[in-house]
């Protein structure tokens, strides 16, 4: 497989040119013009962070993509699909006003906040790709609708992924409540009895009958769910959630397959930015010291590259002190090396590891590992 270029800068600014300035000019660089965005409606896919969590993207970077595509005389709209887990972003209403108090709003970006998934996250696309893992991808129906598509995300570590990147972004952030839960488990959501009241309103919305009310609570027939998600949406007590029985390979087999889905057949660019990197997902309600400093600014055509040359970076760079990541290297059994040798992302998360990603998504073609770095 032939190397992908990425294209790489700092965050060093000089009088002459901000921050802004420079992701305007990586991107044009990277080749973003070549697309043709005329009249095209164009999603530029981010991670608008949960409420109390200040690692996200400043809004100012969404509005550099947004008023380039306008400039080419793109129709931009800023997208992310609801959450699975209870949280600020679990609905439409909710994910907009989190999204709204974080700064995005069309005044701060220049362009508006379409929840890709709909009011209750079951507002999806089936997209064939006929995978290894997925037969039929469940993608947000206004993402799919979307002539271009385009990832602007936050790199950063996570505590099931081992990083959260730009396939992370694509494929587990467009994916609808339902697409959330089969990338995380069998898609079958189970009650939790000491919350639920018994109210009947997952019975009520479910078309299969698959909720039944038993002692004045709920229980979930998995034999008839089909894993829509429609359940989790309602429940006035949030006692219903998705059982996280996967491994990490798995999921991250699964988030490639539906990256894939999102990207087929259509324009796509990819941005991803090395700052804040905290060592959990920007789902968490807060942020911890940044695991190491800030690396710069990447972009490409092919995700898989922007994803291992981000990776690439990051374990390049020395720990931040007081960090989770330094707390682990500390304890570390393995006093023969030093901190540079180790994978920043393992160490801060033990249990993870992000390879398996990378790899299956080069095997099915969403791109490739092997990258040419052009510094601007």
């Amino acid at each position: 497989m032939e190397k992908s270029t990425v294209y790489f800068t700092t965050f060093k600014t000089t009088y002459n040119e901000n921050l802004i300035q420079k992701l305007h000019r990586l991107m044009k660089q990277a080749g973003f013009e070549n697309i043709d965005f005329k009249d095209k409606f164009t999603a530029i896919k981010i991670h608008f962070g949960e409420y109390g969590n200040l690692a996200f993207l400043r809004p100012n970077y969404a509005k550099v993509v947004a008023d380039y595509v306008k400039e080419l005389g793109g129709k931009p709209f800023l997208t992310d699909c609801n959450t699975l887990y209870v949280g600020s972003r679990k609905n439409a209403l909710d994910h907009l006003e989190t999204a709204y108090l974080n700064g995005f709003s069309p005044l701060q970006t220049g362009c508006h906040v379409i929840i890709g998934d709909g009011l209750k996250g079951t507002d999806e696309a089936l997209v064939s790709i006929n995978g290894e893992y997925v037969k039929e991808a469940k993608i947000g129906q206004a993402i799919m609708d979307a002539d271009i598509f385009i990832s602007l995300t936050h790199f950063k570590g996570h505590e099931m992924a081992g990083f959260g990147g730009a396939i992370k972004n694509i494929g587990m952030g467009c994916g609808s409540r339902a697409g959330k839960m089969e990338q995380h488990c069998d898609g079958k959501p189970s009650v939790n009895p000491e919350t639920c009241v018994g109210c009947g309103a997952c019975y009520r919305i479910c078309a299969h009958q698959a909720p039944e009310i038993n002692d004045k609570k709920a229980v979930i027939n998995h034999d008839k769910c089909v894993g829509c998600g429609r359940c989790l949406a309602v429940c006035p007590k949030d006692a219903i959630s998705a059982d996280f029985s996967d491994s990490i390979a798995m999921l991250n087999y699964k988030m490639a397959e539906y990256s894939l889905a999102v990207c087929k057949d259509r324009p796509c660019f990819h941005i991803s930015l090395i700052c804040d990197v905290s060592p959990n997902c920007d789902c968490h309600a807060e942020n911890d010291i940044p695991i190491i400093p800030n690396v710069g600014m990447l972009a490409s055509f092919d995700p898989v590259a922007l994803d291992q040359a981000c990776a690439d970076l990051c374990n390049q760079m020395p720990v931040t002190s007081g960090s989770i990541l330094d707390d682990n290297c500390k304890n570390c059994h393995d006093h023969d090396h030093e901190h540079e040798h180790h994978d920043h992302f393992q160490m801060t998360h033990p249990d993870t590891e992000w390879e398996s990603c990378l790899a299956h998504a080069q095997k099915i073609g969403l791109g490739s590992r092997e990258y040419e770095l052009k510094t601007i």
